[in-house]
């Protein structure tokens, strides 16, 4: 019977070899989530990842010293790709959860927030997705973990992850005097049930926002011959009202594509999307997740002008996958839904002037 240690040491070294090629998993896989989000239109905060260093997998091998001989931590530490994706509201973690599992195989999905509540407490919440970039098999089985094809995700919002890096950073990274443990127990406790209300108020104050924005005006840059974002905002929240926020940076790049098409006004952008159905344009899409507003209009825009948007120079990386999506409105539409830019109301709207990307679980300090 081999000896537990060398069995860990073993690991360990396998680990200390692999480790360098990890590095260009995590780059990959940070890079493709963040275009995935992007092209979505979800509004997030941040994406970020690491490689989990030896030293690390070095420690957490360590406590697989007692478990069944057939226990590989190689195979059973599954962080040693992490990625974290920050949101603001709760509502947007799990628009990110379902955009994910369109794109990915998941091997495991856990809310820790929801198992926590389930206990009756407050304290750690977290969703934790663990993804495998291989398909299912023939008979539906999962792909096995494998740390170059397969990642952690912790999807958490601004406030949760405010909570559970200062509680890591006070438990792990510090000396806690016994005697002290259970009032910090309860301090820690009474911080997360108020950052739980924090994060409902949160929701409220961007619905009542969004809700707000239907009805009113902004004024935009005269320096800026483009939409502004808060202008677009404003509009956008009025044509899909069950749309999420976008990031800033999303407003600004549907800007710029429009006015490529030449729309300059929102004025022109209604004159242009005057015909299009954009609730029947969103069930052909076939969304598995709740697109953000900025993705809604994209669709809106590629299906009433047609291979003209595809055509855009902004669009050059996307092409391929832009017509896909059109094809899918024609297919819906029974292929009678035109490729070219229609007349009428966008040729008067022009008159009036002489997918961010290509169709894109423990990740706290190292302790």
């Amino acid at each position: 019977m081999a000896h537990p240690e060398r069995r860990i040491d073993r690991a360990v070294a396998a680990y200390s070899e692999l480790e360098p090629r990890l590095h260009r998993v995590t780059d990959e896989a940070i890079a493709t989530l963040t275009a995935l989000i992007d092209d979505a239109g979800i509004n997030y905060l941040t994406v970020t990842g690491r490689t989990k260093t030896a030293a690390s997998f070095a420690a957490k091998a360590r406590r697989y010293e007692g478990a069944p001989e057939d226990v590989d931590p190689l195979r059973a530490i599954t962080d040693q790709v992490g990625t974290r994706i920050i949101t603001y509201v709760r509502a947007d973690v799990q628009a990110v959860a379902d955009l994910l599992s369109e794109h990915y195989t998941v091997l495991e999905d856990r809310d820790m927030g929801q198992e926590t509540a389930s206990e009756g407490r407050f304290g750690y919440s977290s969703r934790h997705l663990l993804l495998s970039t291989l398909p299912p098999g023939p008979d539906g089985e999962l792909p096995g973990y494998d740390p170059q094809t397969s990642f952690s995700v912790q999807l958490r919002t601004v406030l949760q992850h405010a909570w559970a890096e200062f509680e890591h950073d006070v438990r792990y990274k510090g000396t806690i005097p016994p005697e002290q443990v259970p009032d910090l127990d309860r301090r820690f406790t009474l911080a997360a049930g108020l950052l739980e209300l924090a994060d409902n108020e949160f929701t409220a104050i961007r619905d009542r926002i969004q809700a707000g924005l239907s009805g009113g005006t902004v004024a935009g840059d005269s320096g800026d011959p483009r939409v502004s974002p808060q202008e677009l905002a404003t509009f956008l929240a009025g044509r899909y009202s069950s749309a999420g926020w976008s990031r800033t940076e999303h407003y600004e790049w549907i800007a710029t594509l429009m006015l490529e098409a030449g729309i300059a006004s929102l004025d022109e952008l209604s004159a242009v999307l005057g015909d299009v159905d954009n609730t029947a344009v969103t069930a052909a899409m076939g969304y598995k997740y709740p697109p953000g507003a900025v993705r809604r209009l994209d669709d809106d825009l590629l299906v009433s002008l047609g291979e003209r948007y595809v055509a855009l120079p902004g669009n050059e990386r996307r092409r391929e996958p832009l017509r896909a999506r059109l094809a899918k409105v024609q297919e819906d539409r029974g292929g009678d839904e035109r490729a070219e830019p229609r007349g009428g109301e966008t040729g008067r709207a022009e008159a009036g002037r002489a997918e961010a990307g290509e169709d894109r679980g423990d990740v706290d300090a190292e302790s």
